[in-house]
């Protein structure tokens, strides 16, 4: 009687930890859009391309922060050798590629925009891989502290922010 009641238990923890990720997930998605479409695209209109795609892509230079999830799989965040590889060295490569892009942004290089492309289309293909292992390996009912905060504020702040550089991109 006592496991399957320590079963239940299990089965609701993960349930309502997925539920609150829900929650968190679309606020902040909701926030992030509001937020773009109240203040960052008015701005990004009148600014010139390059200086409107800097702190945007200064966002993604920091998803290294992914590297976390070594750690945070010796605590419970247990998620398949490839779903955590794929997250960890996509963001990597996002991470490296942003910063690049940012350089040739900085000193004006011909490559620039070329740069940006290659950086936005590797980072959402990345934010798409590790969303759909996520899912597969059930990584909301697992995530805790960092790892949460993560999937829960920074990913739609990303996927928010490729958004709005595609879109000036284009513009």
């Amino acid at each position: 009687m006592m496991v399957a009641e320590g079963a239940k238990i299990g089965v609701e923890k993960a349930a309502s930890l997925r539920i609150a990720a829900v929650v968190a997930l679309t606020l902040s998605f909701v926030y992030c859009i509001a937020a773009a479409a109240w203040y960052v695209v008015p701005w990004l209109r009148d600014v010139e391309r390059s200086a409107a795609l800097v702190p945007l892509i200064w966002v993604h230079v920091f998803r290294h922060v992914a590297l976390q999830v070594f750690g945070a799989a010796t605590r419970g965040f247990d998620v398949p050798h490839h779903v955590r590889d794929r997250i960890v060295y996509g963001d990597l490569a996002s991470s490296v590629l942003a910063f690049a892009a940012l350089a040739a942004l900085k000193f004006d290089l011909t490559v620039a925009v070329a740069l940006v492309w290659i950086f936005s289309i590797v980072g959402m293909l990345d934010l798409v891989s590790a969303t759909v292992g996520g899912l597969r390996s059930n990584a909301f009912s697992k995530a805790f502290d960092v790892t949460w905060l993560i999937l829960t504020f920074y990913v739609p702040i990303l996927w928010t922010t490729h958004a709005l550089i595609v879109w000036k991109l284009l513009d």
